[in-house]
């Protein structure tokens, strides 16, 4: 059976005071989803303002105006991670790759109808369209030491339902975070969440197989 998981990097985490955050995993890589706690939700938040060099010390620095003026300079909120696909019967996953972040989660549509895609690297997912079987890999530099995740488009297109349904979830959760930890911020902070990471607008022509 293959699962994904919507994942976020957590290394610019690293050494952030401004609010509580969680202990990091050991492969720096946080799970979003409905079921996160307080502090893996003010994580995800401490990793989104980090990498997108929205400075603050502390929660109290936050404004609205400060929030809009990065908002309009950046013209867009990114974040580090992706997509993670593992196959609960082989144990083997693939992981996303560098420069090809969360908010590129939807260009995974496109491999669902059975376009080719650039899907970051080191490591690099790679994928090969056999009929409307997709295989996936994480490295595309040489023989492959174990056999691909093997999936179906129809199967991706569900998989990628599930994966929204995470995102949706994480953006319930941030804002009830928000809402706590920063009130003034709170509907603007959730809709720039919303906008970059393209979580709830609806995927048009999904392909069946």
């Amino acid at each position: 059976m293959v699962i994904v998981d919507v994942v976020l990097e957590t290394f610019d985490a690293v050494d952030f005071t401004a609010w509580p955050i969680a202990e990091p995993s050991s492969d720096r890589l946080l799970t979003l989803s409905s079921q996160m706690s307080p502090a893996e939700v003010g994580t995800a938040m401490a990793v989104i303002f980090s990498y997108n060099r929205i400075p603050v010390t502390h929660v109290a620095d936050l404004t609205e105006a400060h929030l809009e003026q990065h908002l309009t300079e950046a013209e867009a909120l990114i974040a580090p991670g992706g997509l993670r696909f593992r196959d609960t019967t082989t144990g083997i996953s693939v992981s996303p790759g560098c420069c090809f972040g969360l908010e590129n989660w939807r260009d995974w549509w496109n491999v669902a109808r059975g376009e080719e895609c650039w899907l970051g690297h080191d490591p690099t997912p790679h994928l090969t369209h056999t009929g409307h079987v997709i295989q996936l890999r994480q490295h595309d530099d040489g023989p492959p030491p174990h056999p691909p995740i093997e999936i179906t488009r129809s199967e991706l297109s569900g998989l990628l339902a599930t994966a929204q349904q995470h995102l949706t979830g994480f953006l319930g959760l941030a804002r009830q975070w928000a809402t706590a930890t920063t009130p003034a911020l709170a509907d603007r902070l959730v809709s720039a969440l919303d906008q970059h990471l393209m979580i709830t607008v609806t995927e048009q022509g999904t392909p069946t197989s």
